[in-house]
This record gives structure tokens, C-alpha cells and sequence, in this order.
């Protein structure tokens, strides 16, 4: 009877048929008044495990979350919903506190979000608070922050271990989207929850495309891959506030809509962009990694990494934040090995050797899983002890053909440099050994010695390929711990001996299945009219406005999709749409109803409602269209003929920036030459002010430093040429 009420509530206020994942067996498991931890992917609906048992129970649920900017979001869509929430944190002022204490004692409220912090202030005077009230249930968001193994550790955190000690007839589910075993052990024990049932849900998030591109050049990377998403949303991480800063400068020059959004901003300004994303007035936030966002919206299309997280479980969690709401969705990464070696640093622990060995064996997790060459989502999966059975095919790797080549001289060579170097030395020496560096790092001793330069006719980035490799294969080994090293295995001696042949990857990219770009399409199995979904979307952005909240909170475009897909004619139709609840059918039906129908008289379509089945399959994404992909040749062959940028911008109706973009391209491949693009005097004052400023990719202090002379398009020029 009881899963029943509950799934009632689950139609009539969320919208949803039916139950995902683990949700029903937490939720019963939370009315029979026992403790639970619930590990569901980002997005898998975790929150739905209280929020439906809260409306059940007689009572307060108290859920206590660390991200403050998280909670408005959380409580604006309970409101939406017909739910009574609010939250008390240090963004209220004294009145608007002392309402929520009132709509406490009064019963009226079903939900009430904290941060731990505020559990614990003045001592314990707010937990006596909830002592004299009725609390049926505590919610413990993002638990893994409880645990000094996981990686976003909390001290605050370690206090709530006194809920269980204060309410010992209260049940406490405890949620988290990343924790190993390690980390779940930590929780249980730490949270006085040893007789907890564990939810462990699949990791696996189907509709994420995964895809790792090598650092190089990022920023003009970066600019070629949102070229064809500028009306989507999406997160760009980068390492560092002023890079986020520069970063989202750079992008605003290009014309995106690109805010940053960081610790270092003042909370005003901090609220304000956050405020402009979620409402999609503004659509690229450029972020700091070591930031919390706790942005819960749900349209985000693309993440980004710039600069390589710290760890599996960071990287999964940010990339998580993209299709919340089912639709295809992409997770870019930039990766060098470079990146691993400057975050070394950060990993260590003061006075903790055994937590700093962790924190460098994640550290070393996430780079082995940005020079992968088999399946990315296997990797992830595999990490959260979770087998995936075969290859996803639905990630770069899975859409690469890797090709091997006889490597054996390659090997010997590099097994050589180590053996006779003393196998006491990291990569980045022996790959400069192996080149005959000049540097002065490479001791006087070595330059004597038979092996030195003998791979000068490598770059250096095929030699790191090709050492990692054999790594990987087993042929060498690299050591633990801060500074690794490289030495010899049991198999070296037999490649020193050319007793055996060794293979090592060629990477060749597929034609058909290059630069693939996710569509939106949702979990329904037929086409949706994309017309229709941009004129709802409208009408959504008019509620969203009127009502000051994010439009996702109005409906997922999730919803719009499948609106745009079975043209709903009626009442009775729309509550066959997922996401449509009861209260959301009497505030906002009638104007979707109508947009609908519209649509439907003016282009002679009738509801198609019949072709939706109850249980939904995901859809495979489709191959995409080869058809205006090449935009960037079409520029090139445009100035070959000898026409000019500006001939070339008004003649496709586009901006001068965005031709010079596609042009810039073609530089490294000698199709366009430097001296084309930029005035010979200027290439060298550039040169000198990015080596001065050590701007790297970065292309407002350049622009800031040289002055008006100077335009974005000529420094990004050389920039791709150092």
C-alpha cells in the first residue's frame, strides 16, 4: 500500500510512470523507518528517495547539503511541484530566517534544507531546536564529503555523526553520485550507520558522449567545437580563477555568451552570472575545478575540461552535470601528461603520507584514463567496480580505429635510455635524452653514452606516446609516489635481446565517425519537430521570466522534446508526458496545449500520442550528418580563390572573428601561411609578450599588454605557430 501512495506521488507532483534505478527499494526501505546509503550517477534522481518519502511521512525532513547555491534551485522546483521547502542558510537576512522557524513550528513544512554548518551553530542550539519539533526523516546530500579518503573532503562533515546519536529513532539516508568502497565503508562508520542497506545503482550514464583530445592548441580547439553549439548550454572548467577569467573573456571576444563563475568573484557578481546561466540568458559558464558549483541544471549539452581534474570521481561528477535530463550530451577533455606532473603538487597531504599516496594513485588513475585507448566509459564504470560486458559505443575510443605498427627498434631504443641511464629517472629526462637535448638538465655523463640523441628524429610527443605504451604493455614500469621513475621489467631483457617483436598503437580516425556532435534526442523512439520545440521553448522562457525561476524548472527540455514529438491534443494526452505532473497541468497546460495545437492547424498534424509505449528504450545516437561539417575548407577554398576575410564573412553571413577563426586552422598545415594572416612586423612583439607573460593559450593579456595595434585574430595566429 505504501509503494503504491508513493508512486501515486511520483505522477501526480513529479510527473513520472515510474520508478528509476534503486528508487523504490530506498524509498521503502526509508518508510519502514531504516537507514540507508543510495548511490545513484548524477542526474539519476536521488533527490526523489526523500523528497517522496517526506511528503509521506508524518513530520520534517531535514536534508543537509554543502552547496548553499544548490538549495534555492532545489526548493523553487518543490514549490513548482506543490511542495512545501524552504531553506535556511547565510544568504537570508534575520525576517526571512525567522519565517522559515515559523512555518516550522506550525507543520506546515515538509522539507527543509541546511548546510552541516548550520546544524552545528552556537553549539548545539539548532539540533535542540529540531528536538522540539517533529523530524521523520535526515537526508545527508552528497555524503563521500564525510569521508578524508574521498575527494572533496569536508571537516564540517565529521559532525553529523551526532544526528544518530540525538535522533536515534529518526532514519538517515545518506546519497552520493561518487564513492568506491573505500569511501562507502568511510560513511557507514563515520555516520553511526552500520546496519544501513546499500543502493548501489549503475554508474553507467548512457547518455554522455566521452571524448579526450590532446592539449594542444586547446583554445583553437575549443573554439572549433562550440562554433556548432553556440545556442546550447554548457560548462567549461578550467584550473585556475584568472585563467576561468581570461578564458571567458577570450570567448566573449568570439562572440559566445561566456560568464566566469569562481570563488574569487565577489558573491554579487558570483549570484548574478549563476542567476543569467540557469535562466539561459547567458550560456557558457568557464569555472574553477576546485569550485563547487552545485548548479542543478538540467539542459546543460556539453561539459569541458581545459585542465585535467584531480581524480575519477571529480571528473565524473562534473561531467555529470551535463543531460540531467536524459538527452545526448557531451564530456570534452583536454589531456596532457603535463597536467598530471603540475598537479602533483596539490596531491600531497601535509603530515599524511598514506592519504598523500592516494590522493597520487587517483591522480595518476585520471591520467592513465586520458591516454586510454580502449572503451572510456569501461574505464569508468570499471573504477566504480561496476563491468560493463562490452565497449559502449558511445565514446571517442570506441570510434577510433587503432591501428599497431612494428616497434621494436622504437622500444629497443627506449629500453636502452633507461638501462643505461640507471633506471633512476623520470619521463620527461629520457625523452629529452633520447633527443639529444641540449638543456642543461642532461648530466655531462649521459651525452657520452652510445644511446644519447638516438631518438632525435622523434618528437617529443610521439616519444611520450610511445613509452606510455609500453608501460601499458608491460615492457617498463613506472614507479609510485611524487617524482616517478622509469625502469626495466622481466619482459624488457627479451626486447634488449630482439628475441621479441614489439607492436606499438598508430592512431587513425574513422571518416564517418569523426567529431561526432550530439544531438537532442531524448529517450523517446521517434523524430521530434525541432520548429515546435524552439516555440515552446518560448513560452517556457515567458513563465520562467514571470516567475523568476530557471525554465528548466517550468520543464525539462526532456519534456519540450517529447511534446515536440507526440503533439499532445488534450488534458488527458499531456499527463502521458513524462514530467508533467498534476500541478504543473493546471499552471502551465493550457498555454502548451495551445502553442501545440497552433502548430499542428497551420502545418495539418494530429496527436501521435499512440506511438508512445510506457517503457521507453534509449535510442542509439545517430552517425552525424556529413553534410555542413566542412565549414572550415569551404572558408580556406573561398580565400584561395582570392577573395578577402571581409568578402568572405559578408558572403557567408558570418563575422570577420569567426572567418579568421577558420582560417588561423589552417596554419599548422601550411594551407595558410602566418605572413598572411598577420603583418611581419607584428609576429615577433607578439612572440616576446606571450613568452613574457606566459600567457599560454590565453589571448586577452596579450591583447591587454600590446594594445589597440593588436587584434585577437594576430595573436591567436602566433599563438598556434609556438
Amino acid at each position: 500500500m505504501k509503494i503504491a501512495r508513493a508512486k501515486e506521488i511520483l505522477k501526480s507532483q513529479f510527473g513520472y510512470d515510474s520508478f528509476r534505478m534503486n528508487q523504490e527499494q530506498a524509498i521503502e526501505t526509508i518508510l519502514e523507518k531504516k537507514d540507508c546509503i543510495v548511490l545513484m550517477p548524477t542526474g539519476g534522481g536521488k533527490s526523489l528517495c526523500y523528497q517522496i518519502p517526506a511528503l509521506m511521512l508524518d513530520g520534517l525532513t531535514v536534508v543537509i547539503s554543502p552547496l548553499i547555491a544548490l538549495m534555492k534551485d532545489q526548493v523553487d522546483a518543490l514549490r513548482n511541484n506543490g511542495v512545501e521547502a524552504a531553506f535556511l542558510n547565510s544568504t537570508q537576512t534575520a525576517k526571512e530566517q525567522v519565517k522559515v522557524f515559523q512555518s516550522i513550528r506550525s507543520g506546515k513544512l515538509k522539507l527543509l534544507y541546511v548546510a552541516p554548518e548550520r546544524l552545528l551553530q552556537s553549539g548545539d542550539q539548532f539540533i535542540d531546536f529540531l528536538k522540539s519539533v517533529k523530524v521523520s526523516l535526515f537526508a545527508i546530500d552528497e555524503a563521500h564529503c564525510i569521508s578524508s579518503w574521498g575527494h572533496d573532503f569536508r571537516p564540517e562533515y565529521m559532525q553529523l555523526a551526532k544526528l544518530k546519536f540525538n535522533f536515534p529513532g529518526v532514519p538517515l539516508i545518506a546519497l552520493t553520485a561518487t564513492a568506491d568502497r573505500l569511501v562507502r565503508k568511510d560513511i557507514i562508520e563515520r555516520l553511526n550507520i552500520r546496519d544501513a542497506a546499500q543502493f548501489v545503482s549503475s554508474f553507467n550514464r548512457p547518455n554522455i558522449f566521452y571524448a579526450v583530445e590532446p592539449k594542444r592548441n586547446s583554445f583553437a580547439r575549443l573554439l572549433d567545437y562550440l562554433e556548432s553549439r553556440r545556442e546550447e548550454s554548457g560548462i567549461v572548467y578550467c584550473l585556475s580563477r584568472s585563467s576561468a577569467d581570461s578564458l571567458a573573456a577570450d570567448l566573449r571576444d568570439e562572440g559566445f555568451s561566456a560568464l566566469a563563475y569562481h570563488a574569487g568573484l565577489d558573491k554579487e557578481m558570483r549570484d548574478g552570472h549563476q542567476e543569467l546561466f540557469l535562466k539561459d540568458e547567458a550560456k557558457i559558464i568557464v569555472a574553477t575545478i576546485a569550485f563547487g558549483m552545485g548548479i542543478d541544471k538540467s539542459n546543460v549539452r556539453f561539459v569541458v575540461h581545459m585542465d585535467l581534474p584531480k581524480n575519477i570521481e571529480s571528473y565524473y561528477q562534473e561531467t555529470g552535470r551535463a543531460g540531467r535530463d536524459g538527452l545526448q550530451s557531451e564530456a570534452l577533455l583536454f589531456f596532457s601528461w603535463g597536467d598530471v606532473n603540475k598537479l602533483k603538487g596539490f596531491a600531497e597531504v601535509e603530515g599524511n603520507r598514506a592519504q598523500t599516496e592516494i590522493m597520487l594513485k587517483k591522480l595518476n588513475t585520471m591520467g592513465a584514463f586520458g591516454d586510454l585507448k580502449t572503451c572510456r566509459r569501461k574505464f569508468l564504470l570499471n573504477y566504480f567496480s561496476e563491468d560493463l560486458t562490452e565497449d559502449c559505443g558511445h565514446c571517442d575510443n570506441c570510434n577510433t580505429e587503432f591501428e599497431r605498427f612494428d616497434g621494436t627498434i622504437i622500444a629497443q631504443k627506449a629500453l636502452s635510455a633507461v638501462y643505461r641511464t640507471g633506471q633512476r629517472f623520470g619521463l620527461s629526462y629520457l625523452i629529452d635524452f633520447l633527443r639529444g637535448s641540449q638543456a642543461k638538465t642532461i648530466r655531462d655523463e649521459h651525452k657520452n653514452l652510445k644511446t644519447y640523441g638516438v631518438g632525435a628524429d622523434i618528437s617529443k610527443n610521439n616519444w611520450f606516446d610511445y613509452l606510455k605504451d609500453l608501460i601499458a604493455q608491460g615492457y617498463l614500469a613506472q614507479t609510485e609516489g611524487q617524482y616517478p621513475t622509469i625502469v626495466l621489467t622481466e619482459k624488457s631483457e627479451a626486447v634488449l635481446k630482439g628475441n621479441v617483436q614489439v607492436e606499438l598503437f598508430k592512431v587513425t580516425i574513422k571518416e564517418d565517425k569523426e567529431n561526432k556532435k550530439a544531438s537532442l534526442v531524448s529517450e523517446v523512439s521517434h523524430p521530434y519537430i525541432r520548429d515546435l520545440f524552439d516555440d515552446l521553448k518560448q513560452v517556457r522562457t515567458a513563465f520562467a521570466r514571470s516567475e523568476n525561476v530557471p525554465p528548466y524548472v517550468v520543464f525539462s527540455d526532456a519534456t519540450l522534446v517529447e511534446f515536440a514529438t507526440y503533439l499532445p491534443q488534450n488534458d488527458s494526452e499531456m499527463r502521458k508526458i513524462s514530467g508533467v505532473g498534476e500541478l504543473k497541468l493546471q499552471k502551465y497546460g493550457a498555454d502548451f496545449l495551445r502553442e501545440i495545437k497552433r502548430y499542428c492547424e497551420i502545418n495539418r498534424l494530429a496527436s501521435r500520442i499512440n506511438l508512445k509505449t510506457p517503457k521507453r528504450e534509449p535510442k542509439k545516437r545517430k552517425k552525424r550528418d556529413a553534410d555542413g561539417n566542412d565549414t572550415y575548407s569551404i572558408s580556406l577554398d573561398m580565400y584561395k580563390s582570392g577573395l578577402s576575410i571581409e568578402e568572405i564573412a559578408e558572403s557567408r553571413g558570418m563575422a570577420k572573428s569567426t572567418i579568421e577563426t577558420h582560417l588561423i586552422r589552417f596554419i599548422q598545415s601550411g594551407e595558410v601561411m602566418l605572413d598572411d594572416l598577420v603583418l611581419e612586423r607584428k609576429i615577433e612583439p607578439i612572440r616576446n609578450a606571450v613568452l613574457r607573460l606566459n600567457a599560454g593559450f590565453a589571448v586577452a593579456p596579450v591583447k591587454e599588454f600590446l594594445g589597440e595595434d593588436y587584434s585577437y585574430a594576430e595573436i591567436r595566429a602566433v599563438m598556434v605557430t609556438m
